[in-house]
């Protein structure tokens, strides 16, 4: 029961960083063709259509930001490389084990991120901070980059529950 219902959540959560990781990689990618899209028609036209992506780096690197959040959060259980000359001697219920406690590494790493991350939105929004070309407040920007890490830490500590607690099975990369 208490599996199943851990199981439910950690896909749910999977399932809405995956959506969160799409969607900003679409937009990054869009960003960055009507970017160069522009500068090629801007160099085509020797200079008589002067469209131009304001900020487009800026864009691309706070897009980038999420989407690498998000997917690592979506992904965290295929995180472990398991090399086997480690634990091809294990039996499954302990690699499952071990795989467990090594993602109470990744909720520490998700939570602590997250703090750190709310308390530079929090000064952010105190001082007025924004970004440097566009000029956006980066207090919202911080506090999306919090909730991605909450997201990788939440995620990261239900998957470690299931596996050192009760043995699930996780999709884990075999490192030859």
């Amino acid at each position: 029961m208490m599996t199943a219902y851990l199981e439910r959540a950690s896909r749910g959560l999977a399932l809405v960083c995956r959506v969160v990781a799409g969607v900003a990689l679409v937009a990054l990618l869009a960003v960055t063709i009507a970017d160069v899209s522009t500068r090629y028609l801007y160099r085509l036209t020797e200079g008589a259509i002067a469209l131009r992506v304001t900020g487009s780096v800026e864009l691309v690197s706070y897009l980038m930001l999420c989407s690498l959040l998000a997917a690592m959060a979506a992904n965290v259980e295929k995180s472990q490389v398991v090399v086997e000359a480690f634990s091809h001697g294990l039996a499954p219920a302990i690699k499952h084990r071990l795989h467990g406690v090594y993602l109470l590494g990744f909720a520490a790493l998700g939570l602590i991120l997250c703090l750190s991350l709310f308390d530079s939105a929090q000064n952010a929004a105190s001082h007025g901070e924004v970004t440097q070309d566009l000029r956006l407040p980066m207090s919202p920007i911080y506090y999306a980059a919090s909730l991605l890490s909450l997201l990788l830490g939440v995620r990261s500590l239900i998957e470690a529950l299931l596996g050192a607690l009760f043995g699930h099975e996780s999709e884990v990369s075999h490192g030859e």
